[in-house]
């Protein structure tokens, strides 16, 4: 992760990525992905990477799609930032990376007009309109339909700025409100949230943008009845997998990706084992014939 981080926050690659022009075509785009995807020790074949290219964007457009105002954008940015910053936390050189981005985006976006979000988030829309691939999470929530296209909600919180849908109220040519009337607005809305922190610190309140697989799902099962119906729900940790990074450095290490710290009294080679346990290796020896000789094959990892 560390090394994919460090490449899409590459000084020189952000300063081609704000720069003023034209919306990327979807053959760049997934030119740029591929190569971010390969940047650190990790390999994908075709058919893995055209899932992931495909999970990336279609959540994305679902992002884009349901801000509740154009300018939220900006939230689902911050959002990707922040969880971006936590995975890197230990890491101050690409730490500072992440944070002078924070401030480009800050300095750059934050002026903007709410009718110039709106510009960019049609622009996004428009680029992902032919995008109808199939998400299993999002069939899963019922956000999304069997033909790959999703599902607006009709109830929730309302924009923030904005009121509850359901009264008109009508104005005299002084400005006095002389009648009100009220109609139902089709839907089960309610109040609008506080706004977002727009700061490099602070609550989004928006879920959009965040960890799509930390929230609560039923247990699939096959049972049937008031069995399927107490079926129990479970959570995913947010916090990334601690053990899963050790691996990866791990992996790291054996490829010559990064430097091996060893004490001195360490053993400095490791032994492969293609036998299920010892003892069946002991046994295996003992009745080997002598004249199949074997000798011991010594791999220097960190050199490969």
């Amino acid at each position: 992760m560390n090394d994919i981080i460090t490449t899409m926050f590459n000084k020189k690659f952000l300063e081609e990525l704000f720069k003023a022009q034209e919306l990327y075509s979807k053959k760049a785009l997934r030119t740029v992905f591929d190569r971010l995807a390969h940047a650190s020790i990790m390999r994908l074949n075709q058919a893995s990477m055209d899932k992931l290219y495909d999970l990336m964007t279609m959540a994305f457009k679902y992002q884009v799609l349901l801000c509740p105002r154009p300018k939220d954008i900006l939230l689902v940015s911050f959002n990707h930032m922040d969880a971006i910053k936590d995975f890197v936390k230990d890491a101050p050189g690409i730490l500072s990376q992440v944070d002078e981005t924070y401030q480009q985006l800050i300095e750059m976006y934050t002026p903007l007009s709410s009718g110039d979000f709106q510009l960019i988030r049609q622009t996004l829309l428009i680029f992902f309109q032919d995008m109808h691939i199939r998400v299993s999470i999002f069939l899963k929530d019922k956000v999304q339909n069997s033909n790959g296209r999703f599902v607006l909600p009709t109830s929730g919180p309302v924009p923030h700025g904005t009121q509850i849908p359901g009264l008109i109220r009508m104005f005299s040519c002084t400005g006095e409100e002389v009648t009100r009337l009220q109609f139902n607005s089709g839907g089960n809305y309610t109040p609008a949230l506080r706004e977002g922190s727009f700061e490099i610190f602070g609550d989004r309140v928006t879920k959009l943008g965040t960890n799509m697989y930390s929230v609560s799902r039923p247990v699939e099962t096959h049972m049937s009845g008031t069995s399927k119906n107490s079926a129990q729900h479970t959570k995913v940790n947010t916090a990334p997998n601690p053990l899963a990074k050790e691996e990866l450095n791990l992996l790291a290490k054996l490829m010559g990706g990064l430097e091996v710290q060893k004490p001195g009294n360490a053993d400095s080679g490791f032994r492969v084992n293609l036998f299920a346990t010892d003892e069946e290796e002991e046994e295996a020896l003992i009745s080997r014939p002598d004249e199949l000789s074997y000798g011991v094959i010594n791999i220097q990892a960190t050199k490969v």
